[in-house]
């Protein structure tokens, strides 16, 4: 399939420095994009594409090029819409991580499931924010959002 994401990265120079839990999160999610994405920009003919992300005054920028190195464009998004998200999501994996430790089963459980409802709110966001822009699937956005997150500690 041609519509998928090849290579992705993120802006570094602007990134702080992140937990081991966090990069692991950052790793898992960008070799799962690279296994499996649909990632399809309005207009362009067709992929696989390279993704760069950034974050610029504010925003949530996708560098999009080919494969081959063309410049396919790049797409702006507001990151007003997802601070209260990013910010619970990363309250509640905080204290998830802190309750492995010591906490019951069904106390882990129960922020777990928190966490993944956070994840996947913050998914139908990107998905609804990206509508018109990018065409993509559940999985690729909640990949996505997860970079968004890793992205995100540095506003």
């Amino acid at each position: 399939m041609d519509d998928r994401i090849s290579a992705i990265a993120l802006d570094e120079k602007s990134v702080v420095r992140r937990t081991p839990a966090i990069e692991q999160e950052r790793e898992v999610a960008i070799a799962d994009l690279l296994e499996a994405s649909l990632f399809k920009p309005r207009g362009a003919v067709c992929g696989p594409y390279h993704l760069m992300l950034s974050v610029k005054e504010n925003r949530l920028v996708f560098d999009i090029s080919h494969e081959s190195g063309g410049k396919v464009g790049r797409i702006l998004l507001s990151l007003v819409p997802f601070r209260r998200i990013v910010k619970d999501y990363f309250l509640v994996c905080d204290t998830y991580y802190k309750a492995i430790r010591d906490a019951s089963p069904s106390q882990i459980e129960s922020l777990d499931m928190g966490r993944r409802g956070l994840h996947n709110e913050g998914t139908e966001l990107l998905i609804n924010r990206l509508n018109g822009k990018i065409e993509t699937d559940f999985d690729t956005a909640r990949r996505l959002f997860t970079l968004i997150c890793v992205l995100h500690l540095t506003v």
